[in-house]
């Protein structure tokens, strides 16, 4: 055992003072943001990691500085260069001065950032992510979708208050063939570390109104290209890529296709070149109906023109035969006007005999009938009327017992009801909140609605309390659970 004995300060003097000889001069080096903050005086705090290769495990730590002064510099520098926000998740390569610090240890003060770097790990990620979605075969998923032929159901991602959105709007509703198109739109986030999620949340949204949607527009209003980072998201990629809807973009920018355009059925430039695919392809099914109809009533015309030719033909056949048959007939009707003029005479005389006789025959059995029936009808008539008045009789018996019996079962049923009524009175009147509230009981509501357990509350939020003569607003600033 050394004789040699160091106090800690003089221990970690010593390991400065190496340090500072080691590394007198800034060194580069490679790194990922872990964690990164900002305080209001600027100067930004990361903490710097590295993994093992295709692992997640991490092999190395360390806190580095960015001061205030150096950070207002290399931030816009790096995003304006790269197009990324400079946040964590990002692998960086970064010049640092390396210091070491008696109480708070090792940790690299950031003097400069090399910006190509980030940029070829970008590339790098966003091929992987490409490689990725073909690899679990959904990348052409969306492409080998069917577009309708002229899809007028629209759902829409967006923010709200995009421009594009409005443009896209415009441009489809007042477009100058008055085609109708039904749009919704489904608010979404579109940049910054929240819009992924963001508008994966709106295509779930979507996909339980799927039935009643022919495609989907992701649109947004153009911006800065560190804007569409969001956009080369694995599992955004992953959602849109495998979407039973087509998906058409138009993130409004001209340089290059994010991911999401990759996979989207189809990529337009801006929200307001979708407008005009979604009506192009509206107006060439419109031409085409249009060919359709005039070819439609080209063949009618034939049709018409050659059943004509045929009427015509067949009618002047018609006409040939009619005037033969007259002819016939003509003939034939002056052969039995001879026959019928010599025969007539015999008939006449003959006929005149027969009638009287059956003149008289009738008579005598007519009157013989008109008797008979007389007879039976004095008959019908006398026990008809005795029957009418037995029958009356017994109906109008009837009749008053069903009145009496129907006044005393109506008196016991608007009792019953009244008594029915007069206790469901008397419930609601005690489960009245109104009532209710006024025996000491209060209603306690966060953003209109009611507070059935602490699992909807946070510390931080407003409460709202209902009692009988007000109400009271207070802040949560501590939760106990019953156990």
């Amino acid at each position: 055992m050394s004789d040699q004995q160091l106090s800690l300060f003089e221990l970690q003097q010593r390991v400065k003072g190496s340090l500072d000889d080691t590394f007198s001069m800034p060194v580069w080096v490679k790194a990922e943001i872990s964690e990164m903050t900002t305080n209001r005086s600027g100067h930004c705090y990361l903490d710097l990691a590295e993994t093992e290769p295709g692992t997640d495990n991490v092999i190395a730590r360390c806190r580095a500085t960015i001061w205030s002064y150096t950070f207002r510099m290399l931030k816009p520098y790096f995003e304006t260069t790269t197009g990324q926000t400079f946040s964590q998740g990002l692998k960086v390569l970064l010049q640092a001065k390396v210091e070491y610090h008696e109480v708070y240890g090792f940790s690299l003060n950031i003097r400069d950032i090399d910006p190509v770097y980030t940029l070829g790990d970008l590339a790098r990620q966003r091929r992987e992510i490409i490689r990725r979605l073909q690899d679990d075969g959904v990348f052409e998923m969306n492409k080998e979708l069917e577009l309708p032929e002229v899809p007028q159901r629209i759902a829409i991602i967006s923010s709200p208050t995009a421009a594009g959105l409005q443009d896209f709007l415009d441009q489809l509703h007042t477009n100058p063939h008055q085609f109708v198109f039904y749009t919704k739109l489904f608010q979404a986030v579109m940049q910054g570390n929240e819009a992924p999620r963001s508008i994966m949340n709106a295509l779930d949204l979507i996909y339980t109104y799927e039935d009643s949607f022919d495609a989907v527009v992701i649109i947004r209003g153009g911006g800065a290209q560190l804007d569409l980072a969001c956009f080369d998201q694995y599992e955004l990629a992953f959602h849109v890529a495998q979407f039973p809807l087509p998906v058409i973009t138009g993130i409004g920018h001209d340089k290059d296709d994010t991911v999401i355009d990759l996979v989207a059925h189809t990529r337009m430039k801006t929200p307001t070149a979708v407008a005009e695919f979604l009506i192009s392809g509206a107006l060439q099914f419109s031409q085409e109906l249009n060919e359709l109809e005039k070819h439609f009533m080209e063949l009618i015309t034939d049709q018409l023109d050659d059943h004509k030719n045929r009427l015509n033909d067949a009618a002047s056949q018609l006409n040939l035969l009619v005037n033969q048959m007259i002819v016939s007939q003509q003939n034939r009707l002056n052969i039995a006007g001879i026959h019928l003029a010599n025969r007539t005479e015999t008939f006449l005389k003959d006929q005149q005999l027969a009638l009287k006789q059956v003149i008289t025959e009738t008579k005598n059995q007519t009157n013989r009938f008109v008797t008979r029936q007389n007879h039976l009808l004095d008959r019908s008539g006398n026990k008809l009327n005795f029957i009418f008045r037995e029958q009356v009789l017994k109906n109008k018996n009837l009749l008053n017992q069903f009145q009496h019996l129907i006044k005393i079962r109506s008196l016991e049923t608007i009792r019953a009801e009244k008594k029915n009524l007069n206790l469901i009175q008397e419930k609601l009147r005690l489960v009245d909140p109104q009532n209710i509230i006024k025996r000491g009981y209060s209603l306690t509501m966060i953003n209109g609605k009611i507070v059935k357990s602490v699992s909807f509350v946070k510390d931080g939020d407003l409460l709202e309390t209902r009692l009988s003569d007000g109400t009271v607003e207070s802040l949560v600033k501590k939760i106990t659970n019953i156990e």
